[in-house]
């Protein structure tokens, strides 16, 4: 039994001994995270400039694709003594026109003609007439000045030239007798029927509103900014505005420009908010050449924590013997602030919570905390427990390691556009080339998973339409 009393008193002077050689345990309170909702942050708005060019032989090819065949038809012979039908004979060609300084376009148009012409007369109910048939083949020149009207391109043509490869003849009384000029009438009643009739092709074949609401809808469904943080971006048009088109070259120019709204989202997918109906497009003379984009770098607390437990490696806390070292970061959104979590260990171990605001240095593109004190309950227990790691000079140390670079975040959420602008094809033929740059911060937000710097970025886009379908 003795034995057995002096082996507990070892222990119980071992155990006492130990106790007093370890470090300070903190119990402090976590401060539960918030919601932070809504998830849905809509930016000021944007301004997308769309400079478009449609290229002569696109125009051309599609008035060919629509002009074929028969493309004039009159079979009234009684109303002015001809009946005449038209077929384009060969492809047509559509220039600049040169003769106009370049203001207008050129269509060369081959076709050849069957005309039926009357000669005779009706006297006293007796019909007295000679039919002749003419087969003829010749080149139409037309040149129309060019404009935009209500999404379509539209032309004024006039009918320059006609000539004919063969000059039409007809056998009278046993002679080649030429008669162009019986031709030449009917002539000025076409001619204001294939004026209008290639108007019309062209204003069908070069409608943009189709193909611009499609490459809209494509440039405003939502795409993935980052599928680690479940980012999503959103762009809603607002209004569209378009100059008139000109004519430079073998180009036709047309200045369009959308002012949006672009929504950061975060998790699932969102739906689209492109309204085809509510798109309309106001005439304007003058369009800036560059866009200004209202962008999010995104950083979700989980990185951020990663990137700040780094910035912790190996440092020390506190003076003399007393000292922590910062094991682990963790930090959350709580009441508009952020809390950071910090796992010491050392002459105190545990878990201690400060609060703060973050803040966002432009010159080192960094993201700080300012006012970062610790929490309420956290100090109670501190100031219980080791009071000397309340004080305002350790904090203040502490604080220099908490903040991060979102440097990498700027550049994703850059790199992340800078893919719809480098040839980027939303439908066949039609290409969006462009570039970014002059990034600048503009505020912070938080989310229950994320903190959202919000960043405007200038830049250029330019639409080409290449071999439009």
């Amino acid at each position: 039994m003795l034995k057995f009393l002096s082996f507990l008193f070892i222990f119980l002077l071992i155990i006492f001994f130990s106790s007093c050689s370890t470090s300070n345990k903190i119990a402090a309170l976590k401060p539960e995270p918030d919601d932070a909702n809504p998830l849905v942050y809509e930016n000021t708005p944007s301004f997308i400039n769309l400079p478009i060019s449609v290229k002569l032989k696109d125009v051309e090819s599609q008035t060919n694709a629509l002009l074929n065949g028969l493309i004039y038809e009159d079979n009234n012979i009684e109303d002015d003594n001809i009946e005449m039908k038209i077929w384009k004979l060969a492809p047509i060609t559509i220039e600049n026109d040169k003769e106009s300084n370049g203001e207008k376009i050129k269509t060369v148009l081959p076709l050849k003609a069957l005309v039926k012409y009357r000669i005779g007369t009706k006297t006293l109910g007796v019909e007295l007439y000679n039919t002749k048939e003419f087969n003829l083949n010749g080149v139409v020149t037309l040149v129309s000045d060019v404009g935009l009207t209500n999404w379509k391109l539209t032309t004024k043509t006039e009918l320059k030239s006609l000539e004919w490869n063969e000059s039409p003849t007809m056998v009278v009384f046993g002679k080649n007798v030429p008669v162009t000029y019986l031709i030449n009438p009917a002539v000025k009643i076409f001619r204001s029927k294939i004026e209008s009739k290639l108007d019309a092709v062209i204003e069908k074949s070069m409608d943009f509103k189709p193909n611009v609401l499609v490459a809209l809808e494509k440039i405003c469904a939502p795409f993935q900014m980052s599928e680690a943080y479940e980012s999503w971006l959103r762009i809603t048009p607002i209004e569209i505005y378009s100059t008139n088109a000109i004519l430079k070259n073998d180009t036709f120019l047309m200045e369009m420009g959308m002012k949006c709204t672009m929504a950061t989202l975060i998790g699932g997918k969102p739906e689209s908010k492109f309204d085809v109906a509510k798109i309309t497009l106001k005439p304007v003379t003058k369009i800036p050449n560059q866009i200004t984009a209202n962008i999010a770098a995104v950083s979700t607390f989980a990185d951020a924590s990663k990137i700040m437990t780094k910035n912790f490696a190996g440092q020390e806390f506190g003076s003399g013997s007393k000292k922590v070292q910062v094991q682990k970061v963790n930090i959350w959104h709580k009441a508009d602030k952020i809390v950071i979590a910090l796992d010491v260990l050392g002459s105190v171990n545990g878990t201690i919570y400060l609060t703060g605001f973050p803040q966002y240095n432009e010159l080192t593109k960094e993201l700080f905390f300012d006012k970062l004190d610790y929490a309420l309950d956290t100090k109670s227990k501190l100031m219980r427990t080791a009071s000397w790691l309340a004080q305002g000079m350790v904090l203040r140390k502490i604080q220099e390691s908490c903040r991060y670079s979102i440097v990498p975040n700027l550049e994703q959420g850059k790199q992340s556009m800078a893919a719809y602008l480098k040839n980027y094809s939303p439908m066949p033929g039609v290409f969006i080339n462009g570039k970014m740059d002059n990034i600048q911060f503009q505020k912070i937000q938080l989310t229950n998973k994320a903190i959202i710097a919000f960043i405007k970025v200038n830049g250029t886009v330019n639409v080409a339409v290449d071999g439009l379908k």
